[in-house]
């Protein structure tokens, strides 16, 4: 049900949109159950900054190890300058379904082109988006120079999960717009630094 705004919400200046979603109640075990079965579906794009103003691509995870994770790449690819100047980017999920999202900012790092993990994330469907020249090097496999990984790893995390189906989405909008109350769809958590080591500590296998 939506829930009523307060004058004290107002004079601290807070979104209640957001501090009546926001749970901080569950334990880290929780919060990363939650984002696993999220990530199962959506769309992701990851954004950077070039020269100093943001930028955003769509991109397919090629690995997701504990709270970070990889993207196979062009060497070529604007991206890669980009990264040079800025070396924090931002990936979002978002699954139009249900509206649930992901966002997970971190620092990147580029690795280079003997890498093994490309041989281990590569598949047959990478070679479309690079070509094969017919040389006999720049094949588009995983042996291709132009093939180089991008490691993100996560710093910050924040998402939101959906508690109503779509009728009961507009059953909340509708009486919230009624009653004046602030509709409450869903929880928005958050994962800080702390608990994204914690998290890497137990589920995470990908090393630079």
């Amino acid at each position: 049900m939506p829930e009523t705004l307060t004058k004290q919400e107002v004079e601290k200046g807070q979104d209640p949109s957001v501090t009546k979603q926001y749970d901080d109640s569950v334990s880290l075990d929780e919060k990363f159950e939650d984002i696993k079965s999220s990530l199962t579906t959506g769309y992701e794009h990851n954004g950077q900054l070039t020269n100093n103003q943001p930028v955003a691509r769509a991109m397919a995870v090629a690995k997701r190890s504990g709270p970070d994770f990889l993207f196979l790449s062009n060497r070529d690819s604007q991206k890669f300058d980009d990264l040079e100047s800025n070396k924090v980017a931002t990936i979002y999920f978002h699954n139009s379904n249900n509206q649930d999202w992901i966002s997970v900012t971190g620092e990147t790092a580029k690795t280079s082109n003997d890498d093994p993990r490309i041989k281990e994330i590569w598949s047959q469907g990478t070679r479309a988006w690079f070509g094969d020249l017919k040389d006999g090097v720049h094949t588009g496999g995983p042996e291709d120079p132009r093939m180089k990984l991008i490691e993100i790893k996560a710093k910050f995390i924040s998402y939101w999960k959906h508690d109503v189906g779509a009728l009961g989405f507009m059953g909340e909008i509708g009486t919230a717009i009624v009653t004046g109350g602030v509709a409450n769809t869903g929880t928005l958590r958050q994962m800080k630094e702390d608990e994204i080591e914690q998290a890497r500590s137990k589920h995470s296998s990908m090393t630079s």
